[in-house]
């Protein structure tokens, strides 16, 4: 029996919401509100993305979309899924289900009209809420106590819950993450479930490397993941995860200092990069990125982005003259030499107060725009320089003096110095 509570987020007042729960009141079909939505407006948390589920089967949702003009895009049917478009907005609606087969990474389900049964599948308590168009709010396991109490606890056994879906070790955590902190304090991890995340690890490399990335995507982008990567390390669950031994996860803990420090917007990506610090020096960066890009299956964009960090870290160094800060800067790009220079500053152990030479390089950064050589090996073949070794040795010569004058030499005036 769930007890039942009133709840009115503002995103039930959407007008794409209320032409959503219009459509299903014509037919007097019933639908609630689903998953983090609801959890999330639980805790007073801002929802960009509402899900919902209803025990009409798939291609009757889709019927009822279509007779409200509402586009119906059935995105995962194999799961009972139908997308709702409605305008910008999407919401996903899902047929009530049950597992009744799994194998750690798939479910066959079965349909059913039970609320309470579709709530028991789920991963946990927190997830497990339900609301109503009229603002009823659902909550078959306690999940609203867990939620405000920063508690992730799986929905019954979690040694049962684990072996259905073995990515539920990392969004344990990445819940943990995200729902343990309340009021500035961090609750301790559900001990049986912690337990049966460790001593199910190795489990997670029989995962998609997508899969896992995403997970551990979503954990880099918490206000403070550094306690659950700590709690991963010690349990050993960070290995299997990355593919990667780390010596250590300080730096996490020192990049949220600094990143506080200096006021800077978390960005996941150099969290990722941080990965690559947390090694040691018992193997180069680049091999690193290498094994981390394999085992998570990282995109190319992202591959991008951490490869300036991996080839390119040891450019950005607390002695550097203002010359070579600037040198570094035109090579390395503004985004690259801010995301080296924080890692390098969180990698070490100095202090982040105002004398430190970081600060100085990271003001350069802001306010200096590096100027464009303004020669080309076109320019020199125009003076009759033949094309060949010769004409690039010489383009790179006349490029380190014009760097040598601060930038100021012209166009004309190192014409004349290549004559």
């Amino acid at each position: 029996m769930a007890s039942q509570h009133t709840l009115t987020p503002t995103w039930l007042d959407w007008p794409e919401t209320k032409v959503l729960i219009k459509a299903f009141a014509r037919k007097k079909a019933p639908l609630r509100f689903v998953g983090g939505a609801v959890r999330d407006a639980v805790l007073g948390r801002e929802v960009t993305d509402v899900d919902a589920a209803t025990p009409l089967l798939p291609e009757a949702v889709i019927a009822l979309l279509e007779k409200s003009k509402i586009k119906a895009v059935p995105t995962g049917l194999a799961h009972g899924t139908v997308t709702a478009v409605i305008d910008a907005r999407h919401f996903e609606i899902t047929t009530l289900r049950r597992d009744v087969a799994t194998d750690g990474r798939h479910a066959e389900v079965q349909y059913t009209d039970n609320w309470q049964a579709d709530a028991a599948r789920r991963d946990f308590t927190m997830n497990a809420l339900y609301l109503s168009p009229e603002g009823e709010l659902f909550d078959y396991f306690d999940g609203i106590a867990d939620a405000k109490n920063g508690d992730v606890r799986f929905i019954g056994d979690p040694a049962l819950r684990v072996s259905e879906d073995y990515l539920r070790i990392l969004r344990f955590f990445r819940f943990h993450a995200h729902y343990a902190e309340v009021n500035g304090l961090w609750g301790m991890p559900d001990e049986a479930a912690l337990m049966v995340c460790m001593g199910q690890a190795a489990l997670i490399e029989t995962l998609s490397g997508e899969r896992i990335q995403h997970e551990v995507m979503k954990l880099l982008a918490a206000k403070e993941p550094s306690h659950t990567l700590q709690m991963m390390q010690t349990v050993r669950v960070l290995p299997y995860a990355l593919g990667l031994d780390l010596r250590d996860v300080e730096i996490f803990v020192r990049l949220e200092e600094l990143e506080r420090a200096l006021d800077i917007r978390p960005e996941p990506i150099v969290r990722l990069a941080a990965f690559l610090y947390g090694i040691g020096a018992h193997m180069a960066k680049e091999e690193a990125l290498d094994i981390l890009t394999a085992r998570l299956r990282l995109s190319n964009q992202r591959v991008k982005a951490l490869l300036p960090i991996a080839k390119h870290h040891k450019m950005i160094q607390p002695k550097l003259s203002e010359r070579q800060q600037k040198r570094a800067l035109r090579y390395l790009g503004q985004t690259n030499f801010k995301r080296i220079l924080w890692l390098n500053w969180a990698a070490g152990d100095e202090p982040f107060d105002e004398l430190h030479p970081y600060r100085g390089m990271l003001a350069l950064a802001e306010h200096w725009s590096p100027p464009v050589f303004p020669l080309t090996g076109d320019d020199l073949i125009k003076i009759g320089i033949q094309p060949g070794k010769e004409l690039g040795e010489l383009l790179r010569e006349l490029e380190e003096e014009w760097e040598a004058g601060d930038y100021r030499m012209g166009k004309e005036e190192l014409l004349r110095r290549a004559k």
